[in-house]
């Protein structure tokens, strides 16, 4: 059997200790690893990277993981794969001393702080030949799933539009703690929801509907002060929503118009933190990251507009569930494996730098669309 050493920078922070160490590649090591396609496995070795010694070695005994350590140099020089989920303005580095080392990399996005340093990075991925994927976990997920099948097997007819929701009211740190690390909220540390999420959206509506053609957006910081870990507090300098629309070209050469709204300082009133809803000339689907629901135009009602009297229909209740028809593992874990896999084989991984590339410009254009106050044409990158 082989095993493969993944050096797992920053997985003392949220993202890489919940998604990618514990719901993925401990749930990988304890089943035996991966099983390729001419029946043998790939196993895997995590490493544990940080800067914090004494959690490294808590988490590391927690989970029986054997080796861990706070040199980040010895640990690219020493694994078959660098994973990165550290911070944002550090990941351009990490990479590219990973794959100058002939080191394949698996990373969390965004993959920089600018697109010129995403398209080098791209370009280094292009010399060195190493395999490098993305995190792109949405597209893995089961509410997407189900909504990309509705798409390929033509439920929507022509495809006319996209609306998302996502947020949740994160606490500014006084009274009650942050759900999320202070940094994300300071612009001189790659904080800012822009930053985040656009790269998100942006191969969310690639993989689903089309490419992303221009960008209109607004951002806003509308909580100014937040305090941190220590409970000192601090001027949040990041924006903390975004209201995006965006022009896309399905590959059969439909328009199709997305709005998606993007918020830290938002309350939830929906059935899942973000939610995605497409309508089209047959029919219509909202999709969640876990579930979808869908209404075709023959069980589509005809709701009248009259403000005088209550409203009797029941909305959600004309809308049926769409089945999984499979076994949906965690989104993350799914993408781990078809990466190891893809190492395994010495072939490209679908989801690169160069679509993470194009995350980047998207943020980097929205935020620019909200200084000028205008739309943006999107120019396609070329390495």
């Amino acid at each position: 059997m082989t095993t493969l050493r993944i050096a797992m920078n920053g997985v003392t922070g949220r993202m890489g200790y919940r998604q990618h160490l514990v719901r993925s590649i401990l749930p990988i090591r304890d089943q035996g690893g991966v099983t390729l396609p001419d029946g043998s496995r790939v196993q895997v070795e995590p490493v544990l990277v940080g800067r914090n010694a004494d959690k490294l070695k808590e988490l590391a005994a927690l989970h029986d993981v054997e080796h861990w350590t706070t040199d980040l140099d010895t640990a690219v020089a020493e694994a078959d794969i660098v994973f990165d989920a550290a911070m944002t303005n550090l990941r351009a580095a990490t990479l590219t001393k990973a794959m100058l080392q002939g080191k394949h990399v698996f990373t969390e996005k965004p993959t920089a702080e600018t697109l010129a340093e995403a398209i080098e990075l791209a370009r280094l991925q292009a010399e060195t030949g190493v395999t490098v994927g993305v995190v792109h976990d949405k597209l893995y997920l089961p509410g997407l799933v189900k909504l990309r099948r509705l798409v390929d097997e033509g439920f929507f007819g022509r495809i006319l539009s996209l609306r998302g929701e996502f947020g949740y009211w994160v606490f500014e740190g006084d009274s009650q703690p942050a759900q999320r690390p202070s940094w994300n909220y300071r612009a001189e540390d790659g904080g800012g929801i822009t930053t985040d999420m656009f790269c998100h959206w942006n191969y969310v509506l690639e993989g689903i509907l089309g490419q992303v053609k221009t960008v209109t957006a607004r951002t806003v910081t509308h909580i100014p002060t937040r305090w941190d870990e220590q409970g000192r507090e601090y001027a949040a300098t990041a924006d903390d929503a975004a209201y995006g629309i965006f022009d896309i070209t399905t590959p059969g050469g439909d328009d199709v118009v997305a709005q998606i709204n993007s918020s830290w300082a938002v309350r939830v009133f929906r059935d899942e933190l973000v939610e995605f809803q497409v309508d089209g000339t047959h029919g219509s689907a909202v999709a969640g990251l876990r579930e979808c629901r869908a209404q075709h135009r023959s069980h589509t009602p005809k709701p009248v507009w009259n403000p005088d009297l209550p409203v009797t229909e029941p909305f959600r209740d004309q809308w049926l569930d769409v089945p999984a028809n499979a076994d949906l593992d965690n989104g993350f874990k799914l993408q781990w494996e078809e990466f190891l896999r893809d190492v395994v084989a010495g072939r490209p991984h679908r989801y690169d730098l160069l679509s993470a590339a194009r995350g980047v410009q998207l943020a980097e254009l929205g935020l620019r669309s909200s200084a000028e106050g205008r739309r943006i044409d999107i120019p396609e990158i070329t390495l």
